[in-house]
């Protein structure tokens, strides 16, 4: 009897704990296979390469960047710092007979710090990541055993930018404000421009200003990609996404029940990669909406972000 009563109630309990974003769907195995490990950058390679190759018309380049330091502002508990040192030689001696000197550096800091690439072990849904990859069996605490950015392939492929605050009227968007799928879909007619399949995609909010000026507030809240947006990106099969802003979704969060879903959607269910950070404020002064956009991140084994400097060339 007791067990005819329970039952229902634990139904009951599970069905109310799941959200209504789907995250009880199944999304694996990959439509690249059930051992693929690389998601959308399987799309990389001659065929993207010679596309972006012809949107080069003036040859300006573009740091996308920006400055990595111990006041970069990250999401906490993550921090960075460098210490320089001078090896073997604090003596005053130096080396050989030609009196051979040199410095050295060390990093002792988080991957996830200023501008950044996250990778498909970045995000998952209760210990799942993506195409079924549970984090028990392949994240141990010296690096990840699969989904390491040393896997990663070159990445050239045709960027597109959107301006976000220009679509909508202002310098610089208000925290909260979400891109949606119609807002996504508006800015691309406003720019005569179009997201394709294999593209970066990268938005601009005018949110780096506060970088300097207002940290704290600059990582702690922001406008960005809203759910509806990010299924719109995942259905043009895209291979990156990016912004201007630490989290590249928006903050507070559409549900504040509903905890970076963007990040799920993008990393966890697609495949599709995040950049953070992306210092856009060139390329929109320009009105530089479509570019070739190259990336070689450090390989550094098992690692599950990387800081990064992507270039952009139109």
């Amino acid at each position: 009897m007791h067990r005819i009563i329970i039952a229902p109630i634990i139904v009951i309990a599970i069905l109310i704990a799941v959200p209504s974003a789907h995250a009880e769907d199944k999304w694996w195995p990959s439509k690249w296979g059930a051992e693929d490990t690389i998601g959308s950058f399987n799309q990389l390679g001659p065929g993207l390469t010679l596309k972006a190759a012809k949107l080069i018309k003036t040859g300006k380049t573009y740091n996308l960047g920006i400055e990595t330091n111990s006041k970069t502002p990250g999401y906490a508990p993550r921090t960075f710092e460098i210490s320089v040192v001078y090896p073997n030689q604090y003596n005053g001696s130096s080396l050989g007979d030609n009196q051979f000197s040199y410095y050295d550096d060390m990093m002792n800091g988080w991957m996830g710090v200023g501008s950044q690439i996250d990778g498909l072990g970045h995000a998952g849904t209760d210990g799942v990541f993506y195409n079924g990859l549970k984090g028990k069996d392949f994240a141990k605490i010296d690096g990840l055993q699969k989904m390491g950015v040393e896997d990663y392939p070159p990445i050239v492929a045709r960027g597109v930018l959107l301006n976000m605050a220009k679509c909508m009227g202002k310098e610089m968007l208000s925290e909260g404000t979400p891109y949606t799928r119609e807002d996504i879909i508006a800015c691309e007619k406003k720019q005569g421009i179009n997201v394709e399949q294999g593209d970066v995609v990268l938005f601009h909010s005018g949110w780096m200003s506060l970088l300097a000026s207002d940290p704290d507030r600059f990582v702690k809240v922001q406008p960005g990609l809203g759910i509806s947006g990010a299924e719109y990106l995942a259905e043009k099969d895209v291979i990156a996404v990016g912004a201007d802003t630490s989290a590249l979704e928006v903050i507070p969060f559409e549900n504040p029940k509903v905890m970076f879903r963007v990040h799920q959607i993008l990393l966890n269910y697609n495949g599709i990669y995040i950049l953070e950070n992306m210092d856009t404020r060139e390329l929109a002064a320009d009105n530089a909406y479509e570019f070739m956009f190259v990336l070689g991140p450090a390989r550094i084994t098992g690692a599950v972000q990387m800081i990064i400097n992507p270039i952009a060339i139109r």
